[in-house]
């Protein structure tokens, strides 16, 4: 029996909702992209059926918040074709290439040409304009020496940064304040985050482009973004520093939250990936209107070199033998927006689906 490309998890009110309801897109309230960079691949073909076909089944409003690819993705969902635009996404960050040893500027033009691709001419009045869609974009703005755009200062801002944060996550403000982009006059009420200082700023068209890049601007591989307009002054890197797969308790709107995610565990800020006791299994989450679609790890140890793309490609493969690598990952991809499709037209909803177990109860 062929091994399942897609698991779904889901919380106990999601749950009811959906035995309830059924798949109805005007259920969810919220759209939730982590960051990750390649790793997005392995939901790229996903991401096409349900930006371009579920979610538009609805014209109830729908707030996203994402950070570094995550915010790019959701992007995608408030333009005029999503489908197209996730496509365009896909074939721009799939097929970039850069000199041997390139430095942050080159990588940073690469990504403004992939974000440019993706946005086309009008794709900035379009998000900024968009009357259902209500963007959220994640930054972080460094603070002290973060806020340096290269050199010494930085490199010791964030070893100060990493270090800091094995002690407690809170530590991270010292050197970096959280900063959300919105459209819309004001940001959503359930995105009142509250557990770092956060501010916010409105998204228009003089600011998407720099915003969408200071969220995936990985300090010494990219350049960042200094004095975006309309938020505060200051150097702006990428908003997985605080925010790589958020804090699932933050979310305080209505609606389920969607979640399309890489994995089935929750690794709050990017310099918790060193620390095994952070990441976090969903049954040890807020999850209660949670729905979670992610690849399930039997299949993934399937693909070729058995796992998901990951930013390490660069080093480790060559250009041609990444692109191919990259390639294959994609096309078994779309194994997840089949099954996808069949759950959503299936007489259970709940088939084959993890009902998860609150975590106060847990």
């Amino acid at each position: 029996m062929a091994t399942s490309a897609l698991a779904v998890y889901a919380g106990q009110s999601a749950a009811q909702q959906l035995a309830r309801e059924g798949w109805d897109a005007s259920l969810f309230g919220a759209l939730l992209g982590a960051s990750g960079g390649p790793k997005w691949f392995v939901l790229s073909e996903l991401d096409q059926l349900l930006f371009g076909d579920f979610l538009q089944r609805s014209a109830a409003p729908l707030t996203t918040l994402g950070s570094s690819i995550g915010s790019w993705r959701n992007t995608c969902l408030a333009l005029d074709d999503p489908a197209a635009a996730i496509k365009r996404l896909q074939q721009g960050y799939l097929y970039q290439q850069f000199s041997a040893r390139p430095n942050a500027a080159e990588v940073s033009a690469v990504s403004n040409r992939i974000l440019q691709a993706m946005l086309g001419e009008q794709g900035a009045a379009q998000v900024a304009a968009n009357p259902r869609i209500h963007s959220h974009i994640v930054t972080a703005r460094g603070r002290g020496p973060a806020a340096a755009e290269r050199g010494p200062l930085l490199a010791s801002a964030m070893a100060a940064a990493a270090l800091g944060n094995t002690l407690h996550r809170q530590v991270l403000r010292l050197g970096f304040q959280r900063v959300v982009f919105h459209s819309g006059q004001r940001p959503a009420p359930g995105l009142e985050l509250a557990d770092f200082h956060t501010r916010y700023a409105p998204l228009g068209q003089n600011n998407l482009n720099a915003a969408l890049h200071a969220s995936g601007a990985i300090p010494f591989v990219l350049t960042g973004e200094r004095d975006i307009p309309g938020a505060p002054r200051g150097q702006y890197w990428d908003g997985g520093i605080i925010d790589y797969h958020f804090d699932l308790a933050q979310y305080r709107g209505e609606g389920l939250l969607l979640y399309p995610h890489f994995r089935p565990d929750i690794t709050p800020g990017w310099f918790d990936k060193f620390l095994p006791w952070r990441t976090r299994p969903l049954q040890r989450q807020a999850v209660d209107r949670l729905v979670l679609l992610c690849p399930n790890p039997a299949w993934v140890a399937q693909l070729p070199l058995g796992k998901i793309p990951d930013r390490s490609d660069f080093q480790r493969l060559g250009p041609d033998e990444r692109v191919r690598y990259w390639e294959a990952c994609v096309a078994r991809s779309a194994a997840l927006a089949e099954e996808f499709a069949a759950l959503l037209s299936a007489s259970d909803p709940l088939a084959g689906v993890t009902v998860l177990q609150d975590a106060e109860a847990a």
